[in-house]
């Protein structure tokens, strides 16, 4: 079984990955966002960070913990992100051996859910992991940040100059990797 946090702790070291490579390109784009009523990158990335501990902890009988601050920076995301990596790795996988056995309530938005542990966890918790850090994603790739979908899940390779379209602007392939 590959439990929750093995999941996590890839996806956050890609997520760390991404953020750096945006702080090496603009700090600035850590304010950017899609849309106005959406969150900008860094509180996209602190959101998906998160979940992970809010997934985590009542799936492994745990209370949920934080290591969030209220600082909108690169540097206090990064130190969120290492702080939720520790935490997470220090979990032994036995401790998930019960996830269909357990109820989580939890809010979503306004609404009040109490799911078995393992709809929380496939139906609702992944979800918003994924979209909050594919919002992170989107916005630095809208941002002009050389990143690809290599970026975002750590397996996919490509060649160097490769584009999906014949739409794309050569001058841009500068910019891939």
């Amino acid at each position: 079984m590959v439990v929750p946090t093995k999941i996590f702790l890839h996806y956050l070291s890609r997520l760390r990955e991404v953020l750096e490579r945006v702080r090496a390109v603009d700090k600035a784009i850590g304010s950017q966002r899609l849309y106005p009523d959406m969150f900008p990158l860094l509180q996209q990335a602190k959101t998906a960070i998160g979940f992970t501990l809010r997934t985590v902890c009542p799936l492994a009988g745990r209370d949920i913990v934080s290591f969030s601050d209220d600082v909108d920076s690169f540097e206090s995301v990064l130190a969120e992100l290492d702080s939720t990596c520790a935490y997470l790795a220090a979990i032994p996988d036995d401790a998930f051996g019960r996830i269909g056995a357990r109820s989580v309530s939890t809010a979503a938005g306004f609404a009040d859910l109490n799911l078995d542990g393992w709809e929380y966890y496939q139906m609702y918790a992944m979800p918003n992991f994924f979209f909050h850090y594919a919002m992170v994603y989107a916005i630095a790739r809208h941002a002009g940040v050389p990143i690809g979908k290599a970026d975002f899940d750590g397996y996919h390779r490509y060649p160097l100059g490769f584009v999906f379209t014949d739409e794309c602007d050569p001058a841009d392939l500068d910019n891939l990797q």
